[in-house]
């Protein structure tokens, strides 16, 4: 059996803003499309889901599908998972994951971003601090670890006892352990003398090393900066524009003694001359998914910020910014959006869905495939005998591979085992099975 070719959905062409598709019935299979639309694109898309759950979904298909290949990367842009004007900061992996994804954007040629669309509206540092902010340590560097310890405080880490999270780093004797953000583990710099005479991970449960590396990136440890003049520039503010009694708020004498407090993530536009927007982070070129139900769910998160700022823009010992200063409006992203090309997914009950191309999935047949089903696996029998095209089980972990196996194989089903979606489809098999966690099935 041939290899099948399978050609993108339509794409804006030249002079064109924009291409309609319409919804699959399945999330897999948008997935599956938007892999060949950015296949056949020359720079990135950036593609904003609807809330968290939808982008959670999506990113963890698009890897599957994709598999491990550094070809087309997968970009997730996360919500910080925190409700506007919370008064507790995101988690460090988040903010770490977050910081990772905004020092990648600028350089990315291809690939996948996904973004719910609240996320989208975010107000964010410039890429001046997120790039321009960045450092590198390598072996053989000289440091002054009081100097060193001084910088990764500015740049928003926290010094611990012991290193656990992203942000984090200590100072013993001659060693400096930091856990980077961005990175997947922490690392033990080790001094002779005044040089950087070793680098090595470390696991933080065990305090063991691991590998050596020659060099770390270090991004800043927060989405503000904790700099003197930064937080100098914060408490000025803080006197001049708001009604704030200075010795009762907790907000300014955590400030005032170098201090990050927890929700300061919902002051960041007072640390930044200019704040920035995801489109200030991408490439030239980039194509924008703007996925079924985004516009009415920004609504909805625009009109939840402004009931929150509201119910809570009283207090004087914790002044709040105003939505404006912290979100696009929906109209703003609208606009934004408008000024260049761009894919739009409809929902089939859209009033213009007639203009838009169907995405061609087809619905599945009931499959039931269990050891308690009598006969079991006679329905995927009878399909693949019909089914002209080939067919890939997805099973969600390796044990659940075999005992689907088993349950094939008493139904004289014998489907060979591949790694992977990418490992069938450069294959020629026409049924096989792997391990591929994918949301649900679809049949093109």
């Amino acid at each position: 059996m041939s290899r099948t070719s399978y050609p993108a959905p339509p794409l804006p062409r030249a002079g064109q803003l924009r291409a309609w598709w319409r919804a699959p019935a399945s999330p897999t299979a948008l997935a599956w499309y938007l892999v060949q639309a950015a296949r056949a694109h020359d720079a990135p898309l950036p593609v904003i889901a609807r809330d968290n759950h939808g982008a959670n979904q999506l990113e963890a298909d698009l890897q599957t599908l994709i598999g491990t290949g550094p070809d087309l990367p997968v970009v997730a842009f996360p919500d910080w998972e925190t409700l506007p004007y919370d008064r507790f900061s995101p988690h460090p992996d988040i903010i770490s994951q977050r910081l990772a994804a905004l020092h990648r954007l600028p350089s990315l040629k291809r690939g996948l971003v996904v973004v719910p669309v609240q996320t989208v509206l975010q107000q964010l540092a410039p890429r001046s601090y997120v790039i321009g902010g960045s450092f590198d340590l390598k072996v053989g560097q000289r440091l002054d670890l009081e100097a060193e310890k001084r910088r990764l405080e500015s740049a928003g880490y926290r010094n611990v006892p012991q290193v656990m999270d992203p942000g984090d780093f200590a100072v013993r004797g001659g060693l400096l352990d930091v856990f980077p953000m961005g990175a997947d583990e922490p690392l033990r710099v080790e001094l002779l003398d005044e040089d950087i005479d070793s680098i090595r991970a470390f696991d933080p449960e065990s305090q063991r090393s691991l590998d050596k590396v020659e060099s770390v990136h270090m991004l800043p440890g927060r989405e503000v900066p904790m700099d003197d003049a930064s937080i100098a520039r914060v408490l000025s503010t803080l006197r001049e524009r708001f009604d704030v009694d200075t010795r009762r708020s907790s907000l300014y004498q955590d400030l005032k003694s170098g201090l990050a407090p927890a929700g300061i993530e919902y002051y960041l536009p007072l640390f930044f001359d200019r704040t920035a927007t995801l489109f200030d982070y991408l490439p030239a070129g980039s194509l924008p998914v703007v996925c079924t139900g985004a516009d009415e769910a920004a609504v909805a998160f625009w009109a939840q910020t402004g009931d929150r700022y509201e119910q809570r823009r009283h207090d004087v010992e914790r002044p709040l910014l105003p939505p404006s200063a912290l979100y696009l409006s929906p109209e703003l992203l609208r606009e934004r959006l408008n000024d260049a090309a761009r894919i739009e997914v409809w929902a089939p009950e859209h009033a213009r869905i007639a203009d838009a191309h169907a995405l061609g999935d087809q619905p599945l047949p009931p499959l039931p495939v269990a050891a308690r089903d009598a006969p079991a696996g006679d329905a995927l029998k009878s399909f693949l005998g019909h089914y002209p095209g080939r067919v890939l089980i997805a099973a969600d972990s390796p044990g659940r591979r075999e005992a689907l196996l088993e349950v094939l194989q008493a139904a004289e089903l014998k489907p060979p085992v591949v790694a992977d979606l990418p490992s069938f489809l450069a294959d020629d098999a026409r049924f096989a099975i792997t391990v591929a966690p994918l949301e649900d099935g679809f049949a093109l």
